[in-house]
């Protein structure tokens, strides 16, 4: 998956003491110089506010090619399929079949079959006794004593768990061959089952999505990582960044990167207000919460830091210290690239300050709101991630492109042993020009 999901911001809302000296410090680099941008900023119209809908229907083909290079030809075999099957869900082939040599042609229910036990579902579908199983299969209009009893048992499991669509049934009788959507389709829904699908809390039109959101808030926290922060604390004091972000890749969306963007504030309030306006502007998308750490380089002039639960400081050798705190990331995918390029204009209307004590805002804005893309936009601008990993935490910096190879280089002579991860993006542009040290 894209290393996009991995990254983050440390800026903190603009009020604060030390942000109006540092304006986000959490990650801009001590050496970043001034630049220009390169493009001219686009405004995009959004999508008129009664078209939201359930975003986009999944396009499990693109996402097996995208991150596991699995694609199907039109003519299946079993064991191609056992060899796709054991990839996307890295288990064992014979785990699944004593037959993994096959090159017989795949039947559509093999494939449900062979679905239901790499989804984990083998003991669940072995519990059904015989008129259980009738009665599901009779939900799809199959004939069970034309299956041998495991394999009946396997696709009514299949069936009454939704692992195999509604829309598949009429492939399931008489032996048909499995179609290579269908093939996408179930190993899509195995990864969904054993948690390596798309991770999301639900859509922007969902009538729930504010208490999900405000739920994975209060149970998130300060992520420690120690093994890391040795490292990223040292960049610190040596003012190699002055600060860096600490994210938890168990929480990755997995996005489409064609059709997501990920943002990144620090106040809960403004976060609901944010997919309360993406709604009200007609934008529906996928959203997970996205739990991070900011760390970075607070003053000893800015005054006796105050210390919560969500906001820690330690000192460091010369009297100032190293705050660390506790923010998030919302990432979206919208369904369709139009929608999310439209995002870009909603934001600057309605969640961007252009002057002190605005008006017709949503609550917390920034002078310069977070938000990137793993492809191009007009109007963004190309920046860098720089990241190492321990286990599922991740440390990262960001950089403009021509300071990448000093932060790089600075994390590996401070710990050689680790491995530096660095990657270009693309950010919005009042962002870029912070980066560039423009105030607002």
């Amino acid at each position: 998956m894209t290393a996009l999901n991995k990254f983050s911001t440390g800026q903190k809302r603009q009020t604060n003491k030390w942000m109006s000296t540092a304006l986000a410090s959490a990650i801009l680099l001590s050496s970043l110089g001034t630049g220009t941008s390169a493009f001219a900023q686009t405004t995009v119209a959004p999508t008129a506010a009664a078209a939201v809908t359930p975003a986009a229907v999944e396009n499990y083909a693109a996402y097996l090619k995208e991150n596991y290079d699995i694609q199907f030809s039109a003519s299946l075999t079993k064991a191609s399929y056992i060899d796709a099957l054991a990839k996307a869900l890295k288990i064992e082939k014979t785990a699944l079949s004593s037959d993994t040599k096959a090159d017989s042609a795949l039947t559509a229910a093999d494939a449900v079959s062979l679905a239901v036990r790499a989804a984990g579902l083998k003991e669940l579908a072995y519990s059904y006794p015989q008129e259980k199983v009738a009665k599901s299969l009779a939900k799809a209009n199959v004939n069970g004593q034309a299956l041998a009893p495991a394999a009946a048992q396997e696709i009514a499991a299949a069936i009454d768990t939704n692992l195999v669509p509604a829309s598949y049934y009429g492939l399931l009788a008489d032996k048909k061959p499995a179609t290579a959507e269908l093939a996408s389709t179930l190993i899509g829904k195995a990864l969904s089952f054993t948690g390596a699908y798309k991770h999301y809390l639900g859509y922007v039109s969902d009538s729930d999505i504010y208490g999900k959101v405000y739920q994975a808030w209060t149970a998130s926290s300060l992520i420690d990582a120690p093994e890391l922060r040795k490292v990223v604390d040292q960049a610190v004091k040596q003012s190699l960044v002055t600060g860096y972000n600490l994210k938890d890749s168990r929480f990755n969306a997995n996005f489409d990167p064609a059709r997501s963007l990920t943002y990144g504030h620090s106040d809960i309030t403004h976060a609901i207000q944010l997919i309360g306006l993406l709604k009200s502007e007609g934008l529906d998308a996928k959203v997970q919460f996205e739990p991070k750490t900011s760390a970075f380089l607070y003053l000893k002039e800015w005054g006796e830091p105050t210390q919560t639960p969500d906001y820690k400081v330690v000192q460091i050798e010369n009297g100032n210290y190293i705050a660390y705190s506790k923010e998030y990331d919302l990432s979206f995918e919208f369904a369709t690239a139009a929608d999310k390029e439209a995002f870009d204009a909603v934001i600057n209307k309605f969640a961007k300050k252009n002057e002190e004590n605005p008006k017709g805002l949503i609550y917390a804005s920034w002078w310069q709101p977070l938000y990137y893309s793993a492809n191009e936009l007009k109007g963004y601008q190309k920046i860098t991630n720089n990241y190492i990993a321990k286990d599922h935490y991740i440390a990262q910096s960001f950089s403009l492109n021509d300071k990448a190879a000093d932060v790089a280089a600075g994390f590996k002579k401070i710990d050689p042993s680790v491995s530096v991860t660095s990657y270009q993006f693309w950010v919005d542009q009042p962002f870029f020009n912070y980066l560039n040290g423009e105030s607002k």
